[in-house]
């Protein structure tokens, strides 16, 4: 089982927020790994809000790569940063050569281009990196986007935090949402790209089940948009049916919900927008999922959210203050960085429910 958690703060927020998190949950040691998504980023990064960013994990000739590519289109490199690693005999983790984010600015070629030209400006330039690091095995891109960094690595999650320097806070890599895992969910091999959470183009998904609906979904995901590949994880194809749903369809959140937990007919028969949700059903059912899942997801404007499959096996608890607002599969996770708050008001949502959290950090239960 995954262990999964989302920060959502008013504060900038340093990873070893994350790592704690995950660490009260971790049941012993487990080499499967470590990953991260920083959005709304702080640090070294606050000033470059507008800026795509690459995240790459690579060899010294992928690095290369990926420049040579991105100079041949026309970016140029604003700032680069890399995390000061600490290798240590004793630590399990098989780590790359080099880790790299680099802030570049678009090419002049896009200067006056709209707001939609540039995004998939960036989804072309990712999948072309990756098709050439892949074609030599030379690493690994995991997001091209501004505001946004991912962080991805195989080995044991206390000792990735070590080996990265993450347990100790410092001035240079914060945000306000931080999306975690430890332990995959993959159906092949222990993989990077397996790794939770997934991103693209803003949206972030991360999920703690098994969705055994992931061949209906990957067969019916793979004709829809170029961006959906990989399917390394079957729990990837829920950050694809957000991105189509939100993105593509741009259909209000909550259809979500509909679309991948639909209704009983006899339930749907009941209600005022019955004739919807039966076209939705008719359209859209190679995109249900099977579980038992649970999601937590991020839009491309900061609103974090999570809900349930139908059946509601793995669990999930909303607890916040303030300030700060976590959702993670097991309150062991909230009681270690929030002690202080209103246990009471810890929120385990049901399977019909959708608990959303807006930019003002106020929570709200949506019923579906």
């Amino acid at each position: 089982m995954c262990r999964i958690g989302a920060i959502k703060s008013k504060n900038y927020l340093h990873p070893s927020k994350a790592l704690y998190l995950m660490r009260s949950q971790q049941k012993g040691h487990d080499n499967s790994g470590f990953a991260m998504v920083m959005q709304d980023l702080g640090g070294v990064f606050e000033n470059y809000k507008d800026l795509p960013i690459l995240s790459l994990a690579c060899t010294d000739r992928g690095m290369k790569i990926a420049d040579d590519i991105l100079h041949e289109a026309g970016f140029v490199r604003m700032m680069q940063w890399t995390p000061e690693v600490h290798p240590r005999d004793w630590l399990k983790i098989e780590p790359m050569p080099n880790y790299i984010f680099e802030v570049v600015q678009y090419p002049k070629s896009y200067k006056y281009a709209s707001k939609d030209e540039k995004e998939e400006l960036l989804v072309d330039m990712r999948l072309k990196i990756r098709q050439a690091l892949e074609e030599n095995h030379e690493g690994y891109v995991y997001s091209f986007w501004p505001d946004v960094i991912t962080l991805k690595e195989i080995g044991d999650p206390t000792d990735i935090g070590e080996y990265f320097g993450l347990w100790e806070e410092n001035d240079e890599l914060k945000a306000k949402i931080i999306t975690a895992q430890c332990r995959q969910n993959t159906n092949y091999d222990i993989v990077r790209y397996a790794a939770h959470p997934f991103f693209l183009q803003g949206y972030t998904a991360l999920a703690n089940g098994e969705n055994t609906f992931y061949e209906k979904n990957k067969n019916f995901q793979e004709k829809l948009y170029k961006g959906y590949i990989g399917f390394e994880s079957d729990s990837q194809c829920f950050l694809y049916t957000l991105h189509y749903i939100h993105k593509i369809l741009k259909w209000p959140l909550i259809y979500y919900k509909h679309v991948i937990t639909p209704l009983p007919f006899e339930d749907i028969e009941k209600r005022e927008d019955r004739e919807v949700l039966k076209k939705i059903r008719a359209s859209l059912a190679h995109l249900e999922i099977n579980g038992p899942n649970t999601i937590i997801g991020v839009l491309p404007d900061g609103t974090l959210f999570t809900c349930c499959d139908s059946k509601k096996l793995r669990p999930v608890v909303v607890g916040y203050t303030d300030d700060t607002v976590i959702i993670t599969s097991e309150v062991t996770g909230i009681n270690e960085l929030l002690p202080e708050r209103n246990w009471e008001k810890d929120i385990y949502p049901h399977e019909r429910e959708m608990v959303v959290i807006n930019n003002n950090l106020e929570v709200e239960r949506w019923q579906q």
